[in-house]
């Protein structure tokens, strides 16, 4: 074990929630049950809506996705060991990563690429696991397949974007005007307008939603016999709904592309611990980027 305080700076979200809720503080360091292993966070990035996730137990540690060392583990902890560089997400029923330290379950711990830095790896997890399995798992996508990915340049579909098109697929993305030239870059072959993407659009075998709403709705219509439709947003009309789930495996196959130079997250904005507020504002303001990164070390 590494020297470990007693305790540690993080932020927590207190009742009644929301933003004005967010609390900088200094709070007991946790310390690995069994089967976890203790990190020493260096990023953690967040999501949009994650502050309405943990209501039901507030006082709570916001951020899922981490990048940072390991600084201690239970006995019983496997495929870890103090020193190791990880990245991870976590559990969404527990205390997240806004925090100096951060208890995990050791066997979604998986190494960080070598090739990102700390704030980039922390911008990896939630996102691109969603976009994995989204086309892989529930998809089903395949080399020489055509996917539509709704929302292509943003904060999922920029990795499904990338995903698709490191799998052989034929790309096509719908984004906003001032997303289109991103999604290209991140190789849709095809960029369209969402207000009217069906009008001369060839069917497809896959079309995987990261937007919903009318977007979603619409989509049936320009699949082909037997195509699959799939969404990380909201229930689809007829389709697969899902919530991602943490995966070391698929962090390990992502971390190869990462690696190869296929895939590459994209940071928005970066934030100090200490003003999480003005993170969260960001998260949920127009016009982003990519994801917002919390520095913790």
């Amino acid at each position: 074990m590494t020297d470990v305080p007693a305790t540690m700076r993080a932020v927590r979200l207190h009742p009644p929630g929301g933003i004005e809720s967010l609390v900088f503080e200094e709070v007991s360091t946790p310390r690995p049950q069994t089967g976890e292993a203790l990190v020493r966070v260096h990023a953690a990035a967040i999501t949009r809506d994650e502050l309405e996730w943990p209501e039901d137990r507030l006082p709570a540690i916001p951020s899922y996705e981490l990048s940072g060392v390991v600084a201690d583990v239970a006995p019983d902890a496997g495929g870890v060991a103090i020193g190791d560089p990880v990245y991870a997400l976590t559990g969404f029923d527990r205390d997240g990563a806004a925090a100096e330290y951060v208890a995990v379950v050791a066997d979604v711990l998986a190494p960080t690429p070598a090739a990102l830095d700390d704030v980039e790896s922390a911008a990896v997890p939630l996102a691109a696991l969603s976009a994995w399995q989204g086309l892989f798992d529930h998809g089903r996508l395949e080399q020489g397949q055509r996917v539509l990915i709704h929302g292509a340049a943003g904060g999922v579909g920029h990795f499904a974007t990338q995903l698709a098109r490191s799998r052989g697929a034929h790309v096509i993305g719908t984004a906003s005007a001032a997303g289109a030239e991103r999604a290209r870059r991140f190789g849709a072959d095809e960029v369209l307008d969402g207000a009217d993407f069906e009008d001369g659009l060839d069917p497809v075998d896959l079309v995987f939603d990261t937007v919903g709403g009318d977007l979603l709705a619409r989509s049936p219509a320009v699949l082909k016999d037997g195509g699959r439709l799939v969404s990380v947003a909201e229930e689809p009309p007829a389709g697969i709904y899902f919530v991602v789930e943490s995966s070391r495996e698929q962090l390990a196959e992502l971390t190869a592309l990462i690696e190869s130079g296929d895939v590459r997250p994209a940071v928005d904005s970066v934030f100090p611990l200490s003003d999480a507020r003005a993170a969260f504002e960001r998260s949920m303001a127009a016009g982003k980027a990519g994801k917002v990164v919390l520095q913790v070390a």
